[in-house]
């Protein structure tokens, strides 16, 4: 602590962002301030902090900081680091989930309609579309209204011929020259009308073509107008009355009882109420305000940023004012509401974070004793030099030594990271040979520490192999060989759930309900999901690949084309010769030939 004293007596006034270090020199929290000496300062006073904020102040042993110009700056920089470190005491949101939007491609004289989960600046978007409301029947309405194409058909000068969505009066056809940019463009502007919240017109359209099939006795096609009008109905019944139907925005309400904390967040577009957001905050903040700025930057790298967010009166408006304008490259507007309607949407988004909290402490202490505890317990029982803050988990998968593949699965703080995951195709080792192909994989994977690839594949704390004490001594080889030290490795057996270490040939036993364990079983369960995947999913190419390599006919390219195409043996199976005949080079003959060698021989 002596260390400390004197760096908080050099601290300066400048805004920053200050990074709090462990023991092992690991990056447990990152903050950012308008005035580094006075924030930093108050973690190492004796005042009253929360629970989470004691804890993580207990596990400091050093700290660094970053001078920036600007609060913004350290805003912004704050979000960078967490998303680099992953800290164990900050607010960690993921891209988990983005709802689908309408996409409209504006840019092109014949704009196509379509349904994504990523913005961009380009398009013109409509949603997001939650609770209730299918984004497959909005597209569905859009086209039994307004006859806009959904499918990404080239225009060019010559004619093509219409397909079943212009027979079935669902589209225009321009693709086909059966309309004029301008004919299409009305219909486009009527579609985004309606997509603007202007429902009237397309519920007098829908009711008199329900009408019209009903009178003529195709009660298939008046029943599918009768189904899109009760999902206008339900679009209808989420306005709210006092709102201008214009209104985008979303209401961010925070409650915390002093150890975790909510968000809720109410989505309105269009001056629809669309739903609601809920998350739970498990960080190690001093305050509202800062847990809500940290979650703010992170959770609109990831979502669509409104005209206007409101908040409750302690947060710092201007601040994410500023911020959120220039990550959308418009104005935000951020407000705290004093009285009427969206006074009352931001009360009711305090009483959902509240519930919200009430009803998920259980699951959050769970989800803490299932992770970072795990963690801990893990290092404690095995005596681990370092707390094991990222793992990685390798298996193998091939069948008699064909198509070897290995996997790399990554949990960091007990959870999985995705992103980080990898998968390895199998070079030098001939049959089935799994503590070879280890080798080969942890070889290749360890070779890239110390060298520029470590930005992208950061070093683990502790590797975990899948399998008994001979693959562990596999690795270990590896280990020696490349004098890797700091990195600890262990390896679990199926059988009996035993953690075999390096320092001994008996096995460590844990017990079966020990929550250490179940992260161990849980990583050791995803690296093998993640080999067999990737292996079938070579194994399906390469056997169709063998197939049509004994058909005449069929040289590299179009069986190259037919494998990105239709992936799989099944894949082919499934479809018409028609569907074969879209691939270049594959025509009517060839397509039967194919289709008959296949089943022939299946």
């Amino acid at each position: 602590m002596d260390k400390i004293k004197e760096k908080l007596k050099l601290l300066p006034d400048n805004p920053g962002v200050y990074i709090m270090l462990d023991e092992n020199d690991a990056v447990i929290y990152v903050g950012k301030a308008k005035n580094l000496k006075n924030r930093v300062r108050q973690y190492f006073h004796s005042s009253p902090k929360p629970e989470k904020v004691m804890q993580m102040v207990s596990c400091i042993r050093d700290f660094s900081y970053i001078i920036v110009n600007t609060e913004i700056d350290a805003l912004s920089l704050e979000n960078n680091l967490i998303k680099k470190y992953k800290p164990k005491y900050n607010i960690l949101l993921k891209d988990d989930k983005r709802y689908p939007y309408i996409k409209v491609s504006i840019k092109d004289k014949f704009p196509i309609f379509s349904i994504t989960r990523k913005i961009n600046k380009t398009d013109k978007f409509f949603g997001p579309y939650m609770a209730g409301i299918s984004v497959n029947d909005v597209l569905d309405i859009l086209q039994l209204a307004f006859n806009v194409r959904t499918c990404t058909t080239a225009i060019t000068v010559k004619e093509k011929k219409p397909c079943l969505n212009y027979h079935i009066k669902r589209c225009l056809a321009p693709c086909a020259h059966l309309c004029t940019e301008e004919e299409y463009g009305e219909k486009v502007k009527s579609a985004i009308s309606f997509l603007n919240g202007n429902l009237d017109d397309v519920e007098r359209l829908l009711r008199e073509k329900m009408l019209f099939f009903s009178n003529n006795e195709e009660f298939e096609l008046a029943l599918e107008y009768r189904d899109k009008l009760a999902m206008l109905d339900k679009i209808a019944l989420k306005r709210i009355t006092n709102l201008n139907k214009y209104f985008d925005g979303d209401i961010i309400g925070i409650q915390t009882n002093n150890l975790y904390s909510a968000i809720s967040i109410l989505v309105v577009r269009k001056g629809c109420m669309l739903g609601a957001r809920h998350f739970p905050i498990e960080s190690a903040v001093q305050s509202l305000d800062e847990a809500l700025c940290s979650f703010v930057s992170q959770y609109y790298q990831y979502h669509d940023i409104p005209d206007e967010i409101y908040v409750q009166d302690f947060v710092d408006i201007e601040l994410l004012k500023e911020f959120l304008t220039n990550l959308k490259g418009k104005k935000v507007d951020v407000i705290v509401p004093k009285l009427g309607i969206k006074a009352e949407l931001l009360q009711m988004a305090v009483v959902n974070a509240t519930e919200f909290l009430d009803k998920s402490i259980d699951k959050i202490k769970h989800k803490e004793d299932m992770t970072k505890n795990a963690c801990s317990r893990l290092q404690e029982i095995l005596g681990l030099k370092h707390y094991p803050k990222r793992m990685e988990c390798y298996d193998i998968s091939n069948i008699s030594g064909i198509d070897k593949v290995g996997s790399m699965v990554v949990f960091n703080d007990g959870e999985s990271d995705r992103n980080q995951y990898r998968r390895f195709r199998i070079k030098t080792v001939e049959g089935a040979n799994d503590f070879e192909s280890l080798k080969e994989v942890l070889l290749r994977r360890l070779s890239k520490i110390g060298t520029v690839e470590e930005q992208r594949f950061p070093k683990p704390d502790l590797i975990i192999i899948d399998g008994g004490k001979g693959q562990l001594s596999s690795v270990k080889e590896v280990f020696d060989e490349l004098k890797v030290d700091n990195i600890e490795l262990i390896s679990l057996a199926k059988r009996e759930e035993e953690v075999y270490t390096v320092f001994s040939n008996l096995p460590v036993i844990i017990d079966k309900r020990d929550y250490a364990l179940k992260m161990l079983q849980r990583i050791r369960d995803e690296a093998h999901r993640f080999a067999i995947t990737y292996f079938r999913s070579i194994h399906s190419k390469n056997s169709l690949s063998s197939l049509l390599e004994e058909i005449d006919g069929i040289g590299k390219s179009k069986r190259m084309a037919l494998i990105d195409r239709f992936k799989s043996i099944d894949g082919i199976l499934t479809v018409e010769e028609k569907d074969l005949c879209e691939v270049e080079g594959i025509g009517k003959d060839l397509a039967k030939k194919i289709k008959k060698y296949l089943q022939e021989n299946l």
